[in-house]
């Protein structure tokens, strides 16, 4: 088990439906990070921005930016997170891949789909939640519109970090920071958020807002509003522990099931 984990979340304004600028923009900053870093998360959608026109974005699964993902992974030592527009047999997916450094790939598929901008008229929501075990510590990660529905994020699986990544407007950002702190208090888990920052082609703004809180809700790491770059954090997952068995929070919590 490793104690400390660094993790760093890039925030950028990425550029509309065009993968190539933005895997350059990218790794431009990859390349300058710490070498101590385990984890780089970013954006939702991290190649093209929030679209609804996947038929001449989509890749496989063994395309170009998962190949690209796995060229960092195994070149830096660590593992990169981020959602991509995947399509699988004939069907369109908003996916989060969790590249490992040894190349290993874990997928999950956006579960809550954007129903206001017509997600889920355009790509199939998952319903098989992720836990993944990276270095000792077990992970949750999902995707933007998930952050509104803590069932989806309840922690009965005993993990130690929740991600989300997304394309989450200004218009509604006040829900975006709360709840991200809610779901670290309630879960008792660290926590990071990365969303994008500026306009895309629907003109609508995106003001960041990145953030890594701890398991009592605490800010350790964020972004200025409108802001480009990193935000990153050591998480010390002994202390984490030590909090969780002190106040027992998690051992009080509700038995449930989820029905599809």
């Amino acid at each position: 088990m490793k104690n400390k984990l660094h993790v760093v979340g890039i925030q950028a304004d990425l550029v509309w439906e065009n993968p190539s600028e933005n895997l350059k923009y990218f790794e431009d900053i990859i390349t300058d990070l710490p070498t101590t870093t385990d984890l780089v998360v970013l954006p939702e959608m991290f190649t093209t921005g929030f679209t609804m026109q996947p038929n001449n974005l989509a890749e496989p699964i063994t395309g170009s930016s998962i190949t690209w993902m796995k060229k960092l992974a195994q070149k830096f030592d660590f593992a990169i997170t981020g959602s991509l527009v995947i399509e699988e047999n004939n069907k369109f997916f908003n996916r989060l891949i969790f590249v490992h450094p040894s190349g290993k790939i874990d997928t999950y598929d956006k579960r809550h789909s954007f129903t206001l901008a017509g997600e889920h008229k355009v790509y199939t929501s998952g319903k098989e939640l992720l836990t993944i075990d990276y270095k000792g510590w077990k992970i949750r990660p999902l995707i933007c519109y998930d952050l509104r529905f803590p069932v989806w994020a309840r922690n009965t699986k005993n993990y130690d970090l929740l991600i989300y990544m997304a394309n989450w407007p200004i218009t509604r950002i006040k829900a975006w920071d709360t709840l991200l702190k809610a779901r670290a208090i309630e879960n008792m888990s660290y926590t990071i958020g990365v969303n994008r920052t500026g306009f895309d082609a629907n003109n609508y703004q995106y003001s960041g807002n990145s953030i890594i809180v701890d398991f009592l809700g605490d800010e350790l790491s964020s972004l200025e509003e409108n802001g480009v770059g990193t935000i990153s954090a050591v998480l010390k997952k002994k202390n984490q522990n030590k909090v969780r068995e002190k106040l027992g929070f998690l051992n009080d919590k509700d038995a449930f099931s989820i029905d599809f």
